[in-house]
């Protein structure tokens, strides 16, 4: 082995694929001085026995974009390195055995279709001239991507190892890295068989050793390692190389070309887990025993479909332990613990499909200072404390890897490692009907079942189950009074002598409001792009009590605290857990929140965006006069202890009001009918606030300088190339769940971001940003035709640039 360098600018832990391609992307990017360690040999760890399958289509637009930049790598990457890859675009093929599959199908092709993916519906006959082995009899239909296809895992890594060696990188194998070295709560360097290495930047790609890896420096890394296991045949009659890959979900299997045979493997419902007790010393290139027994549940569902099965010589099968993830997407960016401290791993068996395009993306994360794109699907940020907990983190992603190849239902909930997080109130809504969702490991409740009714969603692509009651739900907030359960939110408690200085670089709006006052704004990357978006109270001239969203409670606060300017005297505190929060909703709140108080909450005393201390049953509560369902409201933010006493106030006064419990889905539909975006889905990374129509919450009418102010200058002489709008289908039989392709005058122009169904307006109601490179303005919006596809149906639809639902005149816009 070469000496190791003592200081390198980069250095990468892990020569899987994913390592071989972050090394390959930012030596190509032009950084230099990169050091790439792995203890065995490339490719010994998972890589080698991955089955190599590449599929891009994905249900977020910017993990589909990833996946295909790995394709794009792939058509060139040979040709660049002299290196065979293996790689055959030779397309994918996906099956339905009955008609809510068929449906799932549909949508995925929607799916496709809105982020620039051909795909097609097949009928079985069809789908058999393409794969003329299997058997149809219990086909509906199927759906083709031409653009998928396989790889060899192993020559692939080689490749893109060769390339990254040509642009400068230095790659160590036989070489473990006993430590990582850290100061004032960032990464230094690491230590190893040859001393230490200095680093500006180190790289977790340790692949199932990534969470072992990881707690040397006190990062968590959520992911486990399950047993994999798929079938290798000896040559078939009928196999050719051209053959495309094959996913059967009914049954559980995939399938792909391999010399001549075939490659059969699945995901079985009872999965075994690996290394509960640690790994064994020296576990490379090395595969565990194949467990027949466990794969007889697979061979059966296999051989109807592919008959030759039953009389095919086998050459071996691999049973290969990866890496799996407690919510089935990979984890990427940087660790919110440790600065410059990144992580690429838990690839949940299609490492080979994304290496290439999680190297890139994660390489211009790196030289960028943030992600290239929207890829909070996939960041590290979206887990929280329950994913401290590895027995949490395994029984989770048991299930989900149970479920790689079951029904994805819209809306759909999961069941295990439940509960682990819950408000004071939750055995009291539990009894009076709450059905539970699960975010973050919060139980939220989703609605309300009245008596006689279980508390139990029935999944469906139709109308489902709780459909009426959450029409119940909605009506009650807009025409009386309903009391909501958000203890879930985050909140943050930002303090010190500059902290107004601090917000008002990272906050778009303007932060200089007088105490008392709630400031509603997004914060912003350097592309201009939503980071977050948030209600902030001035508290205190020097404190600010800042509430966003259950799901986003680590990415935001790592965000604000990150970009607190270096020597400013502002400290944030996550104070989550100190907190419940009720939101009273509707017209009769404010008589209901005066039952229980004798402070004054008329609309003179108590404006709305504004914010004061309430005395209700003995108790301090911070009330923040803000509504998301586009009704008179306000949040209370009550200490824990107190939360059951201010619940049993709010019901009792609110009894001649008739008010009601409601959930998480009824503020869906109101929030769709008022216009209200959601992070995540309508506000994104990837759109500006000028894009989706929040100018007003931005101060560039004001000399502040703030951090993506640049950007929004620049889009303001540019022009707009997309905007934000409302789209209504008439047609009460069509569903809309996000991800639906938009048209206008029978051209693409995008999908929609948020789908579902208002109560009061009585239509389906999607959001969704009409694209066009060459801008759009006003004029261009109202003067089109606009249609949608919906699982692979064309229907017409309606554009809205203004709100559904005004509730200061009770008015229902046509």
């Amino acid at each position: 082995m070469n000496n190791i360098p003592k200081h390198a600018r980069v250095v990468i832990v892990g020569g899987g694929i994913v390592g071989c391609s972050t090394a390959y992307h930012l030596a190509k990017l032009g950084w230099q001085n990169i050091v790439l360690l792995e203890r065995h040999k490339l490719t010994s760890g998972s890589t080698f026995h991955a089955a190599g399958l590449v599929g891009q289509l994905r249900s977020q637009a910017g993990i589909t974009q990833l996946l295909g930049h790995s394709i794009d790598l792939y058509d060139r990457l040979e040709a660049e390195t002299g290196l065979a890859t293996g790689w055959k675009k030779n397309g994918g093929l996906r099956l339905a055995c009955n008609p809510q599959r068929m449906t799932e199908l549909k949508r995925q092709a929607t799916t496709a279709h809105s982020f620039g993916l051909e795909m097609d519906i097949l009928t079985p006959s069809e789908a058999q001239n393409l794969w003329p082995m299997m058997d149809i009899s219990d086909l509906v239909g199927a759906a083709f991507l031409p653009t998928d296809g396989q790889a060899n895992p192993s020559d692939i890594t080689m490749s893109l190892a060769k390339g990254a060696r040509n642009f400068g990188v230095q790659i160590f194998e036989e070489c473990e890295v006993h430590d990582v070295l850290v100061e004032n709560g960032r990464v230094t360097g690491i230590s190893h068989a040859q001393g230490e290495t200095q680093c500006e930047v180190l790289i977790n790609c340790c692949g199932q050793w990534a969470r072992e890896f990881g707690q040397l420096a006190g990062v968590n890394v959520p992911l486990v390692s399950m047993q994999h296991q798929y079938l290798v045949t000896e040559k078939i009659d009928g196999i050719t190389p051209d053959l495309p890959t094959l996913r059967d979900p009914d049954r559980l299997t995939y399938y792909k070309e391999d010399v001549g045979g075939l490659v059969m493997g699945g995901y079985e419902a009872n999965p075994i887990n690996w290394s509960e007790n640690g790994f064994p010393k020296n576990f490379n290139f090395t595969l565990l025993n194949a467990d027949w027994d466990h794969f007889e549940q697979l061979m059966e569902l296999a051989m109807p479909r592919v008959p030759a099965l039953e009389t095919a010589g086998v050459r071996e099968l691999i049973n290969g332990p990866e890496s799996f993830t407690p919510d089935g997407n990979f984890i990427l960016g940087e660790a919110p613990e440790l600065n410059g401290y990144f992580v690429a791993a838990g690839f949940n068996a299609f490492g080979i499909a994304a290496g290439g395009g999680a190297g890139k993306a994660l390489a211009e994360w790196i030289i960028g200072g943030e992600p290239p794109y929207d890829l909070w699907a996939v960041d590290i940020r979206r887990f929280g404390p329950p994913h401290q907990d590895i027995n949490w983190v395994r029984t989770r992603t048991g299930e989900m890897y149970a479920k790689h190849y079951t029904m994805a239902w819209p809306l759909e909930e999961h069941d295990s490692a439940r509960p682990i997080r819950r408000s004071p109130l939750y055995s009291t809504l539990k009894e009076q009907g709450a059905c539970f969702g699960e975010k973050l490991g919060w139980e939220r409740p989703n609605w309300f079942a009245p008596k006689g009714v279980k508390a139990a969603d029935v999944y469906s692509f139709e109308r489902q189950n709780w459909f009426e009651h959450v029409g119940n739900e909605h009506h009650a907030t807009r025409n009386g009074v309903a009391l909501f359960d958000q203890t879930s939110f985050a909140k943050y408690l930002l303090t010190g002598k500059d902290a107004l200085t601090a917000l008002n670089w990272i906050c778009a709006n303007d932060a200089n409001r007088p105490v008392g006052s709630l400031i509603y704004t997004q914060m912003l990357n350097k592309r201009g792009g939503i980071e977050c978006d948030l209600t902030i109270a001035r508290i205190a001239t020097d404190q600010f009590y800042i509430v966003t969203g259950t799901g986003y409670a680590t990415h935001d606060f790592q965000w604000i605290k990150s970009n607190i300017p270096a020597g400013l005297n502002a400290v944030l505190f996550d104070i989550t857990s100190s907190k419940t929060v009720l939101s009273l909703m509707g017209p009769n709140a404010r008589d209901v929140l005066q039952a229980v108080t004798r402070d004054d909450v008329s609309s003179a005393a108590f404006p709305f965006a504004s914010t004061k201390k309430l005395t209700i049953s003995g108790t301090t509560v911070l009330a923040l006069r803000v509504t998301y369902v586009g009704e008179l409201g306000w949040e209370l933010h009550i200490p824990v202890e107190s939360a059951l006493n201010v619940y049993e106030a709010l019901k009792t006064a609110g009894e001649e009001f008739n008010i009601v419990n409601a959930g998480y889905r009824a503020i869906e539909s109101l929030r769709l009918e008022k216009g209200y975006r959601a992070w995540s889905s309508d506000l994104t990374p990837d759109t500006t606030p000028l894009e989706a129509g929040m100018a007003w919450a931005v101060k560039l009418k004001t000399d502040i300088d703030f951090y993506g102010r640049a950007a929004l200058q620049l889009q303001q002489t540019e022009g707009l190339k997309k905007r934000f709008a409302t789209f209504t289908v008439d047609d009460s039989e069509i569903m809309l769940f996000g991800r639906e392709t938009l048209y206008r005058n029978d051209k693409r122009v995008g999908w929609l971001s948020s789908g579902g169904y208002g109560y009061t307006v009585n239509q389906n109601i999607g959001f969704g940003y009409v694209r066009d490179a060459q801008g759009v303005d006003l004029e261009y919006l109202k003067t089109g035709k606009y249609s949608l596809e919906v699982a692979a149906q064309r229907v017409p639809c309606k554009l809205h640039l203004s709100p559904l639902y005004d509730p200061q005149m009770k008015k229902v816009r046509a």
